[in-house]
């Protein structure tokens, strides 16, 4: 596989420990990521990158103007090709505060629950490789 197809994620979270250990399964999983410490700076990552990323994956609570549901709903409504998985340990999502095409996932989580999250919901052509390949 050649690099230029292997595709990005933007993962945002205000707490390094998850950022690590997300996007480490992510990368696993055959991304190449972005990170971006809350909304706000997920806001300026999308507003130079989004037309490489075709996977948002969000935490909720996070510092600043733009929490992960606010986040969410703005890159439905600006980039709908870019899939959304929210997470949160804390926060269940209410009616209608998601966007419809995003997905939500409890934390705690590893690696064997994203992929398969992700197998689920991801459709094929923004699939990466080792997620097609995997049982």
């Amino acid at each position: 596989m050649t690099l230029s197809t292997v595709p990005y994620a933007l993962v945002v979270d205000d707490d390094p420990l998850i950022m690590m250990d997300t996007t480490s399964i992510l990368e696993d999983a055959g991304f190449r990521f972005y990170e971006a410490m809350d909304g706000d700076e997920a806001k300026r990552v999308l507003a130079t990158s989004w037309e490489s990323i075709v996977l948002l994956f969000s935490d909720v609570d996070m510092p600043g103007d733009t929490n992960g549901f606010a986040l969410a709903r703005h890159v439905a409504e600006r980039w709908p090709a870019i899939e959304i998985v929210i997470a949160s340990g804390h926060v269940l999502p209410k009616a209608g505060e998601m966007p419809e095409k995003a997905t939500f996932i409890s934390k705690p989580f590893n690696k064997q629950m994203v992929h398969q999250h992700l197998r689920n919901m991801l459709p094929d052509n923004k699939l990466p490789e080792p997620l097609k390949k995997a049982v």
